[in-house]
């Protein structure tokens, strides 16, 4: 029975890895498809056009206003006859002065949805760290996948050799114990580094708003460019590009607004209007109902200012004075804030540049000890198992200058970050 289900089982991870669809991605054509389909970017750019309908609706504020009412009434058992009633008003009223209202909301609003587009540029410039980080995680996950199990070969290939040597007497019942400990523990490490690619498979996935069957095959390879890069420069790029700067600039100015705003609650109003009245009532002193129709209309103009409010006006001012000193002072912490972020990048930068440096020693250290080895193979010197190993670690020190290279692009990245753009977008 459970040798069934496990032909079952097998049948139906076959089965889900066949309809598994496989794509392959550049790095480019990834960050076109997160920025796209994203939906931590999407919210942001809904929040964008939502800051631009709030601009309208403050526009309205220039216009006049039009309402128009009707009534209908009908009237029995009061009169000796049934009577109906007809009335409408048609009403205009357009504000010649509110204190600075409108045009301090229109200008808050502007402001507003600047900083709503800036936040969705800083949203932008983090998810495309997100998807660099992804993306090459996933490239180095899968290099660390094909090196295990060029270790678990040859750990295989190792035990065989003992076992063999055992069978000869040369080694011991130990050596083979400790050959299919050895053994275990790299199938364990394999095992590992492939749930490590498979989760880093989900994440990309995700950030990208692809189905979770879809399999990405990163196409971009992993390289280092030596690029002089230099704090200062860094900095001053900051202080130009980074969003955090045009959100915080663009929020100052709203909140200046909102201040006058809530100070327009304690001014005069003016405003025209004109307003027509029709009425047609029926009356009930006649054998048979008469209509009489009485049309009018008034036209004015209204001053109104509101002496005292209970001090809710000058509540809200203080309000928003609260709001636009907090602002005042974020504004100042940001630089302080951005300095230390891009310093961080910047040494994590140079870290990386100088890991790369020594991985190249071992790079060429194991070649030499690869390509002797060959030779030394051909000449019947040494064993294939022999050659299989410094194969094996030129493979290692290959692998850890691939990993020394995904350190700098993602320092890189994240001082690009720091810094408000991308060189390679």
């Amino acid at each position: 029975m459970k040798r069934v289900a496990g032909l079952v089982l097998l049948f139906c991870f076959i089965s889900l890895a066949a309809y598994a669809e496989e794509i392959t991605l550049s790095f480019n054509e990834a960050v076109a498809i997160g920025l796209r389909d994203n939906r931590e970017i999407l919210i942001k750019a809904e929040d964008v056009k939502k800051a631009k309908f709030a601009i309208s609706s403050a526009q309205a504020g220039i216009f006049p206003t039009v309402d128009f009412t009707y009534n209908w009434f009908y009237t029995s058992g009061l009169y000796t006859k049934n009577i109906q009633e007809h009335t409408s008003q048609l009403s205009i009223r357009q504000y010649l002065y509110r204190g600075g209202l409108v045009v301090n909301s229109i200008k808050y609003s502007q402001y507003q949805m600047e900083v709503t587009q800036a936040i969705l540029d800083k949203t932008k410039l983090e998810m495309i760290f997100n998807f660099s980080r992804a993306y090459y995680t996933l490239k180095l996950a899968n290099s660390f996948v094909q090196l295990n199990q060029a270790i678990l070969e040859n750990s295989r290939q190792h035990l065989e050799h003992i076992e063999a040597l055992y069978q000869k007497g040369q080694a011991s019942q130990t050596d083979i114990l400790q050959a299919q400990a050895a053994l275990a523990n790299v199938e364990q490490a394999y095992v590992a580094s492939k749930s490590q690619a498979q989760s880093a498979a989900a994440l990309l996935n995700n950030l990208l708003a692809l189905d979770k069957d879809i399999l990405i095959s990163p196409s971009t390879e992993l390289k280092y460019l030596p690029k002089d890069v230099a704090f200062e420069e860094g900095f001053l790029k900051a202080m130009q590009n980074r969003p955090e700067i045009k959100q915080l600039q663009s929020q100052l100015k709203a909140d200046q607004s909102a201040v006058k705003v809530a100070a327009a609650g304690g001014r005069p109003s003016i405003y025209a209007s004109w307003d027509y009245y029709g009425r047609s009532k029926g009356s009930p002193t006649t054998t048979v109902n008469t209509r009489d129709w009485n049309d009018y209309n008034v036209a004015g103009i209204t001053f109104s200012w509101p002496i005292f409010d209970g001090w809710q006006t000058k509540a809200l001012v203080e309000q928003a004075l609260v709001d636009l000193k907090r602002t005042q002072l974020g504004q100042a912490k940001l630089s302080g804030d951005i300095a230390l972020e891009v310093k961080d990048t910047y040494l994590s930068l140079k870290s990386a540049i100088e890991q790369i440096n020594a991985s190249q020693a071992d790079i060429t250290l194991y070649k030499n000890n690869l390509e002797t080895a060959k030779a030394r193979y051909t000449q019947g010197l040494i064993s294939s198992l022999a050659d299989d190993d410094a194969g094996l670690k030129y493979k290692v020190a290959s692998f850890n200058q691939e990993q020394a290279i995904y350190d700098y692009v993602i320092a890189k990245f994240n001082f690009d970050k720091a810094t408000g753009g991308f060189d390679e977008i």
